[in-house]
């Protein structure tokens, strides 16, 4: 997209990290968490666009490239009194425009489900977004010669492949520079990195997440990896964001922390998938809980 282009009285035009503090009073005011870091982190790793009336900020997306063939959206806001105008659907072209020839995947909230069924998303999944403060977790009990350990810096390379391979998307440009953000540890078998996960400041407290690790029954080393972020917090306001299929809900409700949202899943192939192939992700390894809603 080039110039701004009108629709209506709105304009429309790429999000610059000038237009952070509107964007972030935006979402606040329809009652997201989102911090200025929040904002610029998802300004640095993806590409937004904005519509504008009047000087002011009224709508916004973000989309994200992972490698040639596969991308992410999320962070499609408009303003309560400015909806119902075709905002969203024209932020939403914006985004698909710059995405091109790309399988979308993109996490929906009820309101904004028939908006991606229009567009031709099907759903394939859903997550829960769970948040609590008083939570006091088990010692968790790791398989025999399996420990956690402190993330180390050579460890960077093994954290993106294994974070690439769970979730089936190229991360290479987006985890490095979450590290720089979040605290992280490991799952290390006699030197084998097994999984790992990572806590960060967000919103109004903390988010625990990506978490990767590989299979194992019962989740046990998922839950190892979440349980020494909750042990270390107590008292914290500290949410996760879960993918259906691994029983976490469950575990973590009764940790003492609350489910607050549950969001679909949908994607949108740009070509019909090969014979057999349903997803790009290592089947041995499972995302327990995502980097971020928009990231997936």
């Amino acid at each position: 997209m080039s110039d701004p282009t009108p629709h209506a009285r709105f304009t429309y035009r790429r999000l610059t990290a000038d237009d952070i503090p509107a964007a972030q009073r935006l979402s606040a005011a329809i009652g997201w968490p989102h911090r200025r870091e929040d904002w610029r982190f998802s300004a640095r790793t993806g590409i937004g666009f904005i519509a504008e009336t009047a000087g002011a900020l009224v709508g916004t997306v973000v989309c994200w490239k992972f490698g040639a063939d596969q991308a992410t959206l999320g962070m499609l806001i408009v303003a309560p009194e400015h909806r119902g105008v075709g905002i969203g659907r024209t932020l939403f072209a914006h985004a698909l425009d710059e995405l091109g020839k790309r399988d979308i995947t993109l996490y929906a909230t009820e309101a904004g489900q028939p908006l991606c069924d229009a567009l031709g998303f099907e759903r394939c999944g859903a997550l829960d977004q769970m948040q609590g403060a008083a939570f006091r977790p088990p010692l968790v009990a790791l398989p025999a010669n399996e420990r956690l350990r402190p993330l180390g810096t050579s460890d960077a390379q093994q954290l993106v492949a294994l974070e690439s391979r769970a979730s089936g998307l190229d991360r290479s440009h987006v985890l490095p520079p979450l590290l720089d953000l979040a605290d992280g540890i490991a799952l290390d078998r006699d030197g084998e990195l097994l999984g790992f996960s990572l806590f960060r400041r967000f919103g109004r407290g903390f988010v625990i997440g990506p978490v990767v690790a590989s299979a194992f029954p019962d989740a046990v080393r998922a839950k190892a990896l979440i349980s020494h972020w909750l042990a270390l917090n107590e008292g914290a306001l500290v949410r996760i964001d879960v993918p259906h299929g691994h029983g976490l809900r469950e575990w973590l409700t009764g940790l003492g922390l609350a489910r607050s949202e549950t969001v679909v899943k949908m994607r949108r192939l740009a070509s019909a998938p090969a014979d057999g192939e349903s997803s790009r992700a290592d089947p041995g390894l499972h995302q327990y809980a995502v980097i971020a809603q928009s990231l997936t």
